[in-house]
């Protein structure tokens, strides 16, 4: 194979797989490929390029998206008019979102206050220079958002029946996703998880939920939830109360659920609600206790 012909096709290889932080008729971007943060805490994604025929002079339009393709997400858009230094949004945008850099300077980072487990993807930044030529630009490659979050117990209760036994339920939350384990009054009781642990896209809130149950409660005892992951500990314990005598139906009352107290660390949030089990149609129905 000639070698000329050799070098035109690596040549043509080249420009057609691009790459992050490489150029495009002189563009230049350059962004990381992750970033992480914490829940409820501000969180800048960084975007700087560069382009040879870019002047102060020239307007500039940015805008960010959450994903890629047909299903991606508009999610910041604004335009800097020439000779301004500032970057107008539009008028519907969500103000969660700002322009933490300054496009005259080739700064296009962007900034989400209070990041929530929702915020997880892929996000792409693109600047345009509008006029006869228009041209413009986007990074390849995108940054991953990854936000973190400390373990929260969502729900606590109890289920079932004297007859097919009773079970406690915890509802948890978190990223990574939390470890439950159930604390009996003096040793580690074996509970289960229901159902897959993880649900739906790295986006949606069940990604980030799991149920765990804990089988033959009995009433009468104390029985505990313990959340973790690498950010933190949350513990939830309730209390069953064993049947009293109804004098009116000369029988046992169904027992009641106490939840005794949600604590985060060593801070006690006093969280402190009950559940009366009732009879309806010989059925005994749960009324559960749950958190924030």
């Amino acid at each position: 194979m000639d070698a000329q012909l050799v070098c035109s096709i690596l040549s043509l290889l080249l420009s057609v797989i691009g790459g992050q932080g490489s150029g495009d008729d002189g563009w230049s971007m350059h962004v990381p490929a992750e970033v992480r943060a914490i829940e409820g805490y501000p969180v800048v994604l960084p975007c700087t390029f560069s382009h040879p025929q870019h002047s102060y002079h020239s307007s500039l339009q940015v805008l960010w998206r959450l994903g890629h393709g047909q299903g991606s997400t508009v999610l910041f858009r604004c335009t800097s008019h020439a000779a301004t230094r500032t970057c107008e949004p539009g008028p519907q945008q969500d103000h969660r979102y700002r322009l933490e850099g300054n496009p005259r300077e080739h700064d296009l980072s962007l900034r989400i206050n209070s990041a929530a487990l929702q915020d997880n993807g892929r996000y792409y930044c693109r600047v345009e220079v509008p006029g006869h030529d228009h041209v413009s630009y986007e990074d390849k490659m995108g940054t991953r958002l990854r936000v973190e979050a400390a373990p929260r117990i969502l729900g606590l209760s109890v289920e079932g029946s004297e007859e097919t036994g009773y079970r406690a339920l915890c509802r948890v939350q978190g990223s990574p996703l939390p470890d439950v384990q159930w604390l009996g009054p003096d040793e580690l009781l074996e509970g289960t998880a229901v159902g897959p642990l993880a649900q739906g896209s790295p986006g949606s809130p069940g990604h980030y939920r799991t149920v765990s149950q804990l089988r033959d409660v009995s009433p009468g005892q104390q029985y505990t939830c313990s959340a973790s992951n690498p950010l933190g500990k949350e513990q939830a314990t309730l209390y069953v109360l064993p049947p009293r005598p109804d004098a009116s139906a000369g029988g046992a009352s169904p027992p009641l659920l106490l939840l005794l107290s949600v604590s985060l660390g060593a801070k006690v949030l006093l969280l402190v609600g009950m559940g009366a089990w009732m009879v309806q149609g010989g059925a005994l129905l749960g009324f559960g206790c749950w958190g924030k």
